[in-house]
């Protein structure tokens, strides 16, 4: 069966500091990349906002997506159904990012997702692509103010 390969990362020069994502899709012999920076934000917000571009790049929901992360927040938050608690008590006693979260949990209705850790920083050529991304971003210029951060 045909799926949609969706790599991610995230980076933050301090946490918080500047900070970017990188994604990357993967569709047979397709590949896009994506990437932001942003003023001031946190690695954890980065990584889930590199699952949350990808997803809203994808034009054929159709098709299942396998994501990569390097990330156990995002990978446990998710495959654990942290994030449907969190969202059911409306983020009760805290719990960190919830415009990212909300986000992402609309997005997941709208597809067939299986999420993946894999280690950071090894051997994987896509998520290594995915952390260049992500840090040639946090290091850009014209970053982008992370307004559900500032705002929190």
């Amino acid at each position: 069966m045909n799926e949609i390969i969706l790599y991610t990362d995230g980076a933050a020069r301090g946490n918080p500091g500047p900070g970017g994502y990188g994604t990357l899709l993967i569709f047979g012999n397709h590949k896009k990349e994506l990437s932001q920076g942003f003023k001031h934000t946190t690695n954890n917000r980065m990584e889930l906002w590199a699952v949350i571009a990808g997803l809203e790049a994808i034009t054929k929901k159709e098709i299942p997506v396998t994501i990569y992360s390097d990330s156990k927040y995002v990978v446990d938050s998710i495959s654990k159904g942290w994030v449907n608690t969190w969202i059911k008590t409306n983020f009760k006693g805290g719990k960190k990012n919830p415009d990212l979260w909300r986000r992402y949990f609309e997005l997941a209705k709208e597809f067939t997702l299986k999420i993946v850790w894999v280690k950071g920083h090894a051997d994987n050529p896509y998520n290594n692509k995915c952390d260049e991304l992500a840090t040639a971003a946090a290091d850009g210029k014209d970053l982008l103010v992370d307004e559900g951060y500032e705002k929190s």
